[in-house]
This record gives C-alpha cells, sequence and structure tokens, in this order.
C-alpha cells in the first residue's frame, strides 16, 4: 500500500508543475495600458505604463519571443497613427504580473 501512496504523491507533484508550467504558456503578451471609462482629462485617460506613442508591452520570456512582442507594439504604433514602427528603448523585469514579469518599452517612429 505505501508504493501506492509514494506514486500518488509523485504524480500529483509532477501534475501541479506540468499545470503550473503550462498556465504561464496560456498569458499572452500584451500592452500595459487600460482605459479609464468616463474620464474627461486627456492626461487621466489611460493608466499603466504605455502611452500611444511610447507602447510597453508585458511579455514572458519563456513562452513569448521578441519578434511576437515586436509585432505587437508595431501594431500599436500603426493603431494609433503615431509611427510606422517601434523601436526598443528599454527593457526591464518583474515590474508587470507575475505570470509575465517582464516589460519592453517601444518608441514609435517613421
Amino acid at each position: 500500500m505505501e508504493f501506492f501512496k509514494l506514486s500518488r504523491v509523485k504524480f500529483g507533484f509532477a501534475f501541479a508543475s506540468w499545470l503550473l508550467l503550462s498556465a504561464c504558456s496560456i498569458f499572452p503578451p500584451f500592452i500595459d495600458r487600460q482605459r479609464n471609462a468616463g474620464v474627461r482629462d486627456m492626461s487621466k485617460l489611460y493608466v499603466g505604463e504605455s502611452t500611444p506613442e511610447e507602447p510597453a508591452v508585458c511579455y514572458n520570456g519563456w513562452t513569448t519571443t521578441y519578434e511576437e512582442v515586436k509585432k505587437l507594439a508595431d501594431e500599436e504604433c500603426v493603431k494609433h497613427r503615431t509611427g510606422t514602427h517601434a523601436v526598443p528603448t528599454k527593457m526591464t523585469s518583474f515590474t508587470c504580473r507575475l505570470l509575465i514579469p517582464n516589460h519592453v518599452y517601444f518608441k514609435c517612429v517613421r
């Protein structure tokens, strides 16, 4: 009986480890900006590190490539008509969310 109990513990640990690692991959990179609904003052409209001219992207380095992050920033520049592509300016670690800990800051240029 003791053999089966130990196997269940090992299985539980392996399953929990797999679940934790797969949870990291379900969070895609995102632009670090939220819009305050109902705010009339344009300087307080957005909350977060990102602005239309300087997008900041949160990502997990284990599950996301730099090309995906760059593409997201380029799309943000084109969407807001602040540039044709994004140029990286700064990278930080452990400044975003728990499972998406990294920031890459860009500047939109023409």
